[in-house]
């Protein structure tokens, strides 16, 4: 069945307000360079059943391994962040709060609701992507949108502790998002994505469902004085928002 023609993304008002959500900190995206996606980690279907009863229950498993490079060099900098900055900042909070976040903003992108961003996405970011919005297709904003229990992994990637020359101090976390979506989607457009066969339900229905990745970057500044606030200032959703 065809999708809906969206004739254009433009910012809604919104009563939304979200007020210390996300593990009592908001989060924030990425306006440099963005590193390109590592491969994305396996994923095998799995049955709790034998037999006729195979297709029933039928789950994914996924699992990765880690550059044990960037592993050691992102608990160096979760250490430093302890120390100096955050003695309460656990990586596991923040890698929870950090998925509540990406479900909820990439939510918002697929429905065009740029005014309820404010507060969690830079307000630089927002015009950037309300440009790319306006061009998107409707099957490409459809699969923009995360449920959590869509979310099949997740890992912490680049971690930068920097400072301005006027004082001020930034941490930035880049994490990285792997998901599953059931939008269509043209072939073409998505060479190197893998597709899964995933069994829903008791009686087992097969539904076609894509891999896809994406990338959002949180910064918080720790400036003293400065409100304890994370925000989204990189957003990046492979082969769809770029």
């Amino acid at each position: 069945m065809a999708l809906p023609v969206l004739r254009g993304c433009h910012r809604v008002s919104s009563t939304l307000k979200i007020t210390r959500l996300f593990l009592n900190e908001s989060p924030v995206l990425n306006r440099g360079g963005r590193p390109r996606l590592p491969p994305p980690p396996a994923l095998r279907p799995f049955s709790s059943a034998a037999g006729g009863q195979q297709n029933q229950n039928q789950k994914v498993v996924v699992f990765g391994i880690p550059n044990p490079f960037i592993w050691v060099r992102t608990r160096m900098y979760y250490f430093l962040i302890r120390v100096y900055f955050d003695k309460e900042f656990r990586i596991e909070e923040f890698s929870e709060g950090a998925k509540q976040a990406f479900s909820h903003v990439s939510r918002l992108l697929s429905k065009c609701q740029l005014d309820a961003l404010e507060g969690l996405v830079a307000k630089d970011l927002i015009g950037k992507l309300e440009e790319k919005l306006n061009l998107m297709p409707s099957n490409y904003k459809k699969a923009l949108s995360v449920e959590p229990e869509e979310i099949m992994y997740t890992t912490p990637g680049d971690v930068r502790i920097y400072y301005h020359d006027d004082g001020r101090t930034f941490v930035s976390i880049l994490m990285r998002f792997w998901y599953l979506t059931s939008a269509r989607l043209p072939e073409d457009t998505m060479e190197g994505t893998r597709v899964f066969q995933v069994a829903l339900g008791e009686e087992g229905k097969a539904e076609t469902k894509r891999l896809l990745s994406a990338n959002y970057e949180f910064q918080r500044e720790f400036t003293k004085g400065v409100a304890p606030a994370w925000t989204i200032t990189g957003i990046e959703h492979s082969k769809l928002l770029d």
